[in-house]
């Protein structure tokens, strides 16, 4: 025990600085996807960008994949009426395609068909075996078909009417099971395990540590690895036990190892994940069963679990019974899928559900990316204030004088100089909400800015105007804000912020972390003024309106109408 968890300890100490591999959880086949397994994904996605913007030269990877075996599935082929494979193949095809076009920058999407990885739970199996933490035992519990997963007297709620026992967690309903299955031994790793959970950083947020340590205040009991063939046909055959199955969740843990090449040899180079992005309804098995899997084979726990609570639907929670859940595929056709990202990474924050509303939508779109961002790149490319289509340099004298004279000016520099660290901080916690938060206020005082500056005035031709340097500078401060925000924002709405980018001209070189630190108002980086991009339009994000609905007429004029119409009918039969 001791050695074992000294050994703990070496591993949390160690980081692979050149590599940094990041999983979203492997989704569940049993439905098609919905809001829920995006935000799983963009949280990933965004941040893994993020890590290469801050170093490029690191090597990041980001796995993602469909998990297709287990009781579930086989009963949702049936309710289809198809073969169990193609529904597999159907249903993890369009999370391919939804990931696809929320430009989720994956770098393996794994399946837990496929032989590559077939293979490496058969080697994690006999490891596990070999170590003598396996062993074979009648067994018998209530058994959560949705779930997945066995629950102890404690984990149920009892329907007095009915009889009918569900998961307080989940409400799904169980059933009475009573099987020969293989045991692996959890309650030897449950120190291994608190340990682990209670090192700076593991599990976040820390509301979710909290939950893991008081399930592992009490003793642990051997969970069940396998299960009968002849119950769970559509699943890994235990190796040399055709007569077992391997349970469901010890075959989906595995898929993390089995994307990096497991058990071949190179697969440590970029072993343990730095980040494992999961829902909080999987805590469990990925806070205890997956360290002590791993513990168990001798192999590094991840760095960190970063939990993130689930999605309301106008406050009530999202259901097929309720018909409210949300395709990300239709949502995306009404904000665009780079709009549903903004929103589902501006509005969602880990520790509590988000509220997902078409109203909050609608406004957030439009009065941020709409208004705010897309409005001020259009104002400052607008060809009555910047004929040349240019992104100019600032002019020193002209620049100095605003900063003196103008509080707006002064506000901008400010929240421009503050942008890079306030940011880096919220990203490293996965704080997108904060990030976003920061950026539109840096946006609203370039807006105000803007206004206060009132470039239009400076025009050539304008009566009292002529005064073409102060109007670059300012054209210029404006652009800088729109330049740096546009790079922190490359991680939230990667092909809205390339657009901006494009649109400025800004090299692929001068788009990483640290062009932001270029000193104030690009001095640094426009010597002299560049050419806009004449093919990438400003028109960046466009607004969401309400279709519009006929207004319901009061009784008495919806009376006159009839009898209108009434008359009409009859001149039109005379005639």
């Amino acid at each position: 025990m001791l050695i074992r968890r000294i050994k703990c300890l070496g591993y949390l100490g160690i980081r692979h600085s050149s590599s940094h591999y990041v999983t979203t959880p492997i989704f569940y086949v049993n439905a098609a996807p919905h809001i829920g397994h995006l935000y799983s994904a963009v949280i990933a996605d965004a941040h893994c960008r993020y890590q290469r913007l801050r170093q490029p030269e690191s090597q990041v990877r980001l796995c993602t994949g469909t998990d297709e075996h287990g009781t579930k599935i086989q009963q949702a082929a049936q309710v289809h009426g198809i073969p169990v494979a193609t529904y597999c193949d159907q249903i993890s095809e369009r999370y391919r395609e939804v990931f696809r076009s929320a430009n989720i920058q994956t770098d393996d999407f794994i399946r837990t068909t496929e032989q590559r990885h077939k293979r490496a739970v058969a080697h994690f199996w006999r490891t596990l075996n070999s170590r003598g933490h396996i062993y074979s035992a009648a067994y018998s519990g209530w058994y959560c078909v949705s779930d997945e997963t066995f629950l102890t007297d404690s984990q149920l709620r009892l329907d007095e009417a009915s009889g009918t026992r569900y998961s307080l967690e989940s409400g799904h309903p169980v059933e009475w099971t009573e099987e020969t299955n293989y045991m692996f031994r959890l309650s030897q790793f449950q120190d291994d395990v608190r340990h682990w959970v209670k090192e700076e950083a593991r599990i976040r947020p820390a509301k979710f540590e909290k939950i893991l340590l008081d399930t592992l205040s009490e003793p642990l009991p051997d969970v069940s690895v396998s299960r009968p063939s002849n119950r769970v046909h559509w699943a890994i055959p235990v190796p040399d036990d055709d007569t077992q199955t391997v349970y469901v969740w010890l075959d989906a843990l595995v898929n993390y190892l089995s994307s990096l090449g497991y058990p071949d040899e190179g697969f440590s180079a970029q072993w343990p994940p730095a980040q494992q992005v999961i829902g909080k309804d999987i805590l469990k098995f990925h806070g205890i069963y997956w360290p002590a899997f791993l513990l168990a084979a001798d192999l590094e726990p991840p760095h960190q679990l970063y939990v993130h609570s689930h999605w309301t639907v106008d406050g009530q929670k999202m259901s097929k019974s309720r018909h409210n859940v949300v395709d990300p595929v239709q949502a995306s056709q009404q904000y665009t899928m780079e709009g549903l990202r903004y929103f589902l990474l501006r509005e969602g924050v880990a520790h509590s559900d988000g509220n997902y509303s078409h109203v909050k939508a609608q406004r957030i779109l439009n009065s941020e990316l709409a208004d705010t961002l897309g409005n001020l790149l259009s104002r400052a490319c607008a060809k009555s204030l910047n004929p040349r289509q240019i992104y100019p340099s600032v002019h020193d004298e002209h620049l100095a004088d605003l900063l003196q004279s103008l509080d707006s000016a002064k506000r901008l520099q400010e929240q421009l100089l503050q942008l890079s660290d306030r940011c880096a901080t919220h990203y490293d916690c996965n704080h997108f909400h904060l990030v976003a938060d920061t950026v539109m206020a840096t946006l609203h005082a370039a807006n105000n800015f803007f206004e206060s500056s009132k470039p239009w005035l400076l025009k050539s031709g304008t009566p009292g105007g002529g005064n073409e340097a102060r109007l670059e500078t300012i054209i210029a401060m404006t652009m800088d804000a729109l330049r740096r925000c546009g790079i922190v924002l490359q991680p939230i709405i990667p092909q809205l912020a390339q657009r901006l980018l494009d649109k400025l001209s800004v090299p692929a070189t001068q788009r990483h972390w640290d062009a932001l630190d270029s000193g104030s108002f690009a001095t640094a980086t426009v010597k002299s003024p560049r050419q806009l991009d004449g093919q990438t339009s400003a028109l960046l994000f466009q607004r969401i309106l309400e279709e519009k609905k006929e207004v319901e007429k009061p009784p008495q004029q919806a009376a006159k109408r009839s009898k209108s119409k009434n008359k009409e009918k009859r001149r039109e039969t005379m005639s």
